[in-house]
């Protein structure tokens, strides 16, 4: 393809493909996660001591299927909306960053069947995802907006792993 034939392309096909884009990789991310998630849950996972607020096995897939749409959307509005600077740089940064968290907490967490390792990374992931709100609240509100529920329910994730650690 040409250049000039790129530089042909509607802004409103860019934004599609960068849509597309950042669906994939925050998909891609999740499907890692399932992967290893899913084998551990009849057993090992099953076999824990888990706190009271435990919700259902079948919550966690609709919690983050929803989480991670909101994420990537998240994302597509950092990339798609916001006018290149270092701010946005370090917001995209900063998202990739908590997003590289996610990915390796369920392998850690499930596939090596660690939970103390596993509460480290979540509270890392906090620590990250609470300084990529941060950036893009300025950058964009709606962005900032889409990762607080996910936020919430990592606090949340956080007291269930900690207190898997303790009961166990």
């Amino acid at each position: 393809m040409s250049l000039t034939r790129f530089n042909s392309v509607s802004p409103c096909a860019v934004s599609r493909l960068r849509l597309l884009a950042c669906l994939a990789l925050v998909g891609v991310v999740a499907a890692m996660g399932g992967a290893v998630t899913a084998p551990a849950i009849p057993g090992w996972y099953q076999g824990l001591h888990k706190p009271a607020w435990t919700p259902p096995n079948a919550a966690f897939p609709i919690a983050w299927t929803i989480l991670y749409i909101l994420m990537a959307l998240s994302l597509w509005r950092l990339w798609d909306k916001v006018a290149p600077s270092p701010a946005r740089r370090t917001a995209i940064g900063l998202f990739l960053g908590q997003l590289a968290l996610n990915a390796v907490w369920s392998p850690i967490f499930f596939g090596l069947h660690a939970p103390v390792a596993g509460l480290a990374i979540i509270l890392a992931l906090i620590v990250v995802l609470v300084l990529a709100l941060r950036a893009a609240f300025p950058l964009d509100r709606a962005a900032g907006w889409l990762l607080v529920p996910y936020l919430a329910w990592v606090c949340y994730a956080s007291t269930l792993n900690a207190a898997i650690v303790l009961l166990n």
